[in-house]
């Protein structure tokens, strides 16, 4: 299948407030066959341009596409990554990196810059980000577009309720160890903490035997998620998307002696969300994949509730969907041990976070 791919990227600032949006069309009809657009915290123009197409390339292999087009007005991209300038910054060559990961996942790829003027969608995608990141409603252009439900919210139909669970301690978690993948069980506190955790879940609204557990599919998730369904009678399933970040040869280490084995790398590591752990990945990654887990579970649930049971990364990346905002809360935002958040979804595609990192069952 061959696909064009829109993409543009903005700062109002440079560096200041960015964002991108991207867009794949059917090569043969035109027709738009997706749409990307996020607000990424603060960066300049050219890494937003990276971002927006990064993400239109990622949306063009989720289609299945073999051979892409890609239109971009930004000269400097094109440029580079068609081999013609060298990618100089430092900021802007992990991304790069990533693109042409991705660009050689296809048969064929093909750049062309187009004038800012032709480049309108990914343009308008890009802004409304911008715009939804800094709480600015969305301008409504035609009369024919139906009013929203009177509410404060401005929100219509009934919400997907995420309640968002961490695992209880493990002896890793004690040591401030990064734990990603290697499987650890549960130490005594971290069992009597899930079971704090459960109890308090079985007393909330819309909970009952047959609220879904969805779990991480590691030995602490599981474990605290077999608590919860003990105390609400519900049965447990796995999702391999909310399993944590893979910190590859940090997994087990320290902070300090992550930072110490890989001391550059660490420090870009803690601020910048495109960089990957050694052998490990980006926490752009991981909120690509925890997204695509959020729409599946809002395809197979929609409407209800359910307890996602998972770690630290998955649930703040569900936790800044809801709230609309950039990388930086991945950094900025705390999540303790037995935690519980609580996220809803609404079918017209807003959103909202009514709770989080509450411990109160744990006092």
């Amino acid at each position: 299948m061959k696909v064009i791919v829109e993409a543009d990227g903005g700062s109002r600032g440079n560096p200041g407030p960015a964002g991108y949006g991207a867009v794949v069309f059917d090569a043969a009809t035109g027709a738009v066959l997706a749409e990307r657009g996020e607000g990424i915290g603060r960066a300049t123009n050219n890494v937003a341009e990276y971002r927006g197409l990064i993400a239109g390339l990622e949306a063009a292999a989720e289609l299945g596409a073999d051979t892409v087009s890609v239109r971009m007005d930004s000269k400097l991209v094109v440029e580079q990554m068609c081999g013609r300038w060298q990618v100089k910054h430092p900021s802007m060559q992990p991304l790069a990196a990533r693109a042409r990961e991705l660009v050689r996942a296809f048969q064929r790829v093909e750049f062309d810059w187009i004038a800012r003027a032709k480049n309108t969608h990914a343009d308008r995608l890009a802004n409304e980000a911008m715009d939804r990141q800094a709480g600015i409603e969305p301008k409504v252009s035609s009369a024919a577009t139906p009013a929203k439900a009177p509410s404060w919210t401005g929100v219509q139909g009934e919400p997907t309720r995420l309640l968002l669970l961490r695992h209880g301690q493990t002896a890793m978690s004690a040591e401030r160890r990064y734990s990603g993948r290697v499987d650890v069980a549960l130490t005594d506190l971290g069992e009597a903490q899930a079971e704090a955790a459960a109890k308090r879940i079985a007393k909330l609204d819309h909970v009952d035997a047959g609220t879904p557990i969805v779990a991480s599919p590691l030995s602490r998730t599981m474990s605290t998620a077999r608590a919860v369904a003990a105390a609400t009678g519900g049965e447990v399933t796995i999702h391999e998307g909310l399993v944590e970040t893979d910190f590859g040869d940090w997994d087990g280490l320290t902070f300090a002696e992550a930072s110490a084995r890989d001391p550059q790398l660490h420090t870009q590591w803690l601020s910048d969300t495109s960089v990957a752990a050694p052998n490990g990945e980006s926490m752009d990654t991981v909120h690509r994949r925890v997204r695509k887990t959020r729409d599946d579970l809002i395809t197979k649930y929609g409407g209800k509730t359910l307890v996602v049971v998972s770690h630290v990364t998955p649930i703040k990346s569900l936790l800044r969907m809801g709230l609309d905002v950039g990388p930086s809360l991945l950094f900025r935002l705390h999540l303790d041990l037995a935690s519980l958040s609580i996220v809803e979804f609404y079918p017209d595609g807003n959103a909202s976070v009514r709770l989080v990192n509450d411990t109160s069952h744990l006092a």
